[in-house]
């Protein structure tokens, strides 16, 4: 890799669309401090190309043909020199793993000069500090856990940046179509998450789902109160109420006793 004294950041751009190469090839040269060594069109490509070319950085896609963007990281791992990876992609359902890595950068296209600027100085960080090697171990290990392991935070896009949340900042849930929104207290998120694919990867307690479009935090559940129906209703925290079905409030009543 580039010495680490060296204040051009060399980096590779991977992408199997012409047109996002050109597009993020002219970004990069705006960037003065950095310089593009060189371009794959697709995972196998910028494989072969990285130990020849040694980059500090790889702007990578995800979505490629025959060996997709999360694979390579997967096989960057057994590289000598590991250069930092930023993902730059139009798909936003992958951003929920890719900023679980703490030196690694997600780009949702399309996106800015200035964007880009600020994941280059964040993988300039990763390259002085000498993280990336740990870095991808961590990304490796994430994308080929289980789908259905608890998940530890949940992270939300707040105009261009994205912000971690803990689990227990959380409120509830609340299904939104092929959405959720995200509830805390005082703040709301919308998630390109189905409900189901999310409750299942919830650690439970302390959150259950209660209703086909509510999943409740039951430490931020203030008091539940049955209702002449059989069901229930939740009254949070924050003094949402939240609908119980017939169902969870049967289920709720059991674990009462």
């Amino acid at each position: 890799m580039t010495s680490y004294n060296s204040k051009m950041l060399s980096v590779l751009v991977v992408d199997d669309e012409p047109l996002a190469r050109r597009k993020l090839a002219s970004l990069l040269a705006r960037v003065p401090w950095a310089a593009q060594v060189g371009e794959a069109s697709d995972g196998q490509s910028a494989l072969e190309a990285i130990p020849r070319l040694n980059p500090d950085v790889v702007l990578l896609d995800v979505q490629m043909p025959e060996l997709s963007g999360i694979e390579l990281v997967a096989r960057l791992r057994a590289l000598p020199s590991v250069p930092v990876v930023i993902f730059a992609t139009a798909h936003d359902h992958y951003a929920l793993a890719a900023f679980e890595l703490e030196a690694i950068d997600y780009l949702q296209k399309p996106f800015d000069e200035e964007r880009l600027t600020k994941a280059l100085e964040r993988a300039r960080r990763a390259v002085r500090s000498r993280t990336a090697s740990a870095s991808l171990e961590r990304a490796s290990a994430l994308f080929a856990s289980d789908p259905t392991a608890p998940l530890a935070r949940i992270f939300v896009r707040t105009g261009t940046a994205i912000v971690p949340l803990t689990l227990g900042e959380i409120e509830r849930f609340e299904a939104q179509d092929d959405y959720v929104m995200v509830h805390l207290e005082g703040r709301h998120h919308l998630i390109n998450l189905r409900l189901a694919d999310l409750d299942a990867r919830l650690p439970n307690p302390p959150f259950l789902r209660v209703h086909r479009s509510h999943v409740v935090n039951f430490d931020r559940v203030e008091r539940i109160t049955p209702l002449e129906s059989g069901r229930m209703q939740a009254r949070m925290a924050s003094g949402a109420v939240v609908p119980i079905s017939k169902a969870r409030a049967q289920t709720i009543r059991r674990l009462a006793q």
